[in-house]
């Protein structure tokens, strides 16, 4: 008797799920072929972006071998362009390049290509607080204390393992400007920060104790 009940139940749970099958046939079919678009896709685009990286990589690879006296402009402008990309490891390469060569003049130009780096490039978060400190340093000869302040004022109010050079830069420029008591306060941050770079710890505490004591 309850190997019959048995039977009956499991040909009825049997039935039930061919007639769902065939009432949702239509269904399962569309489902099942928007899920292997959406598996083609993401590979796709998987390997569009490693061989984007590639090719980006052989660029800069390329431009920067060739580069010499002759052909600056054109390796500025090439140069330009992969920074553009906004690839993490070649765009911000590409500007260090571009600075330590001295392709481009106008700060203008590089501060926008700076901008490019750090607001729209998908960078690790010290990686990119490590580019806010680069511009800041770019900039530091010739900007007031408002405008380098706006710069290094997202490390400086961060927990940024840059945050010490940020203070020390800071310092230094206060100090250059003969406004001592602002350079004494930037260097007392760093000495008293937790997490501050021992190297600049040690040359605030220096400084302090040679040109700032009271």
């Amino acid at each position: 008797m309850d190997e019959d009940i048995s039977i009956i139940n499991t040909n009825t749970r049997n039935e039930r799920i061919k007639n769902f099958f065939i009432h949702n046939k239509k269904k399962i079919i569309s489902s099942l072929g928007v899920i292997i678009i959406l598996l083609i896709s993401y590979f796709a685009f998987g390997e569009y972006q490693d061989r984007k990286k590639i090719k980006i990589s052989d660029s800069f690879n390329s431009i920067t071998i060739n580069y010499s006296e002759n052909n600056k402009e054109k390796t500025a402008k090439d140069l330009i362009q992969v920074v553009n990309e906004k690839n993490s490891t070649y765009s911000p390469l590409s500007l260090y390049f571009i600075i330590d060569n001295e392709l481009i003049n106008e700060k203008n130009t590089i501060n926008k290509l700076f901008d490019v780096i750090i607001d729209e490039t998908p960078l690790d978060k010290e990686i990119k607080n490590l580019n806010i400190y680069k511009k800041a340093l770019y900039n530091s000869d010739d900007s007031n204390e408002s405008d380098l302040l706006k710069i290094l004022n997202p490390v400086i109010n961060s927990e940024s393992i840059w945050k010490s050079h940020a203070l020390y830069l800071m310092a230094e420029y206060f100090y250059s400007k003969n406004e001592m008591q602002k350079s004494k306060e930037f260097f007392n941050q760093i000495v008293n920060l937790e997490n501050a770079n021992i190297e600049i710890k040690l040359e605030s505490q220096k400084r302090l104790n040679r040109d700032l004591s009271d």
